[in-house]
């Protein structure tokens, strides 16, 4: 599958550094953070297939930022910390790491368990299951991918903006309460302020704009929302 992409997200530069230095030489392509308030930004950019992941970071802690990431991506997240507490290994798993290495550690090490990881996310021991898609007309999501498909057209996707289009396609041409969809995007609606869904609706609205898709996403005042397929995409 190409070069393989590693983030590392690690504010002691010189084991940043370390690091980078020691996965180019087996041919692995990496950035490393540089803003510690844009992780999801720069992993967006990036776009990786696996993240080496700090617990003590600036502003926002490793926990904090594996909780973000996951809301965005399945790649193995693997949590690298001088932290050895059997209390600071629950919290990355809880987290939703996949891996905990105790520094100082040995590259040998880090190595195998990126190259063990990426193999069973990618690789031979990856779980070959058919994909799962919802179709809409002539849109196709493509879940496990993050991605809309309409055509020749492949839009990439958030995870908010793929689950909102799942149930929306899904229950095409009826509406989905707006109810349905917070409880869908969010665990605890009770702390979910009114407007956050309507954020996140006009961002799908304005990708399937930005990407010339006829299809819209219609309010129904009272009730909750309904996908509206353009005419060349029925």
């Amino acid at each position: 599958m190409g070069e393989q992409r590693i983030f590392i997200v690690e504010d002691d530069a010189k084991i940043a550094s370390l690091l980078s230095d020691t996965l180019r030489k087996y041919h692995y392509q990496v950035e490393t953070a540089k803003d510690f308030d844009r992780i999801l930004e720069e992993f967006a950019a990036f776009d990786p297939h696996l993240i080496l992941l700090d617990i003590n970071l600036p502003s926002y802690d490793g926990y904090y930022w594996c909780r973000q990431l996951r809301q965005q991506t399945t790649c193995p997240i693997l949590f690298i910390s001088a932290r050895s507490g059997e209390m600071d290994q629950v919290f990355a798993l809880e987290n939703g790491g996949d891996d905990f290495i105790t520094k100082p550690f040995h590259y040998e090490i880090v190595l195998a368990k990126i190259r063990s990881h990426l193999r069973r996310a990618y690789g031979e021991y990856a779980p070959k299951q058919e994909e799962r898609t919802v179709r809409a007309g002539r849109l196709v999501l493509y879940m496990e991918r993050l991605e809309l498909h309409c055509r020749e057209t492949e839009i990439p996707l958030q995870k908010k903006e793929s689950t909102i289009l799942e149930l929306l396609m899904a229950a095409y041409p009826k509406v989905v309460a707006r109810e349905q969809l917070l409880e869908e995007l969010w665990d605890d609606q009770a702390f979910v302020d009114e407007n956050t869904l309507n954020v996140n609706m006009a961002r799908v609205r304005k990708k399937l704009t930005d990407y010339g898709i006829q299809s819209f996403i219609e309010t129904v005042r009272g009730a909750g929302y309904r996908l509206i397929l353009g005419r060349e995409e029925q």
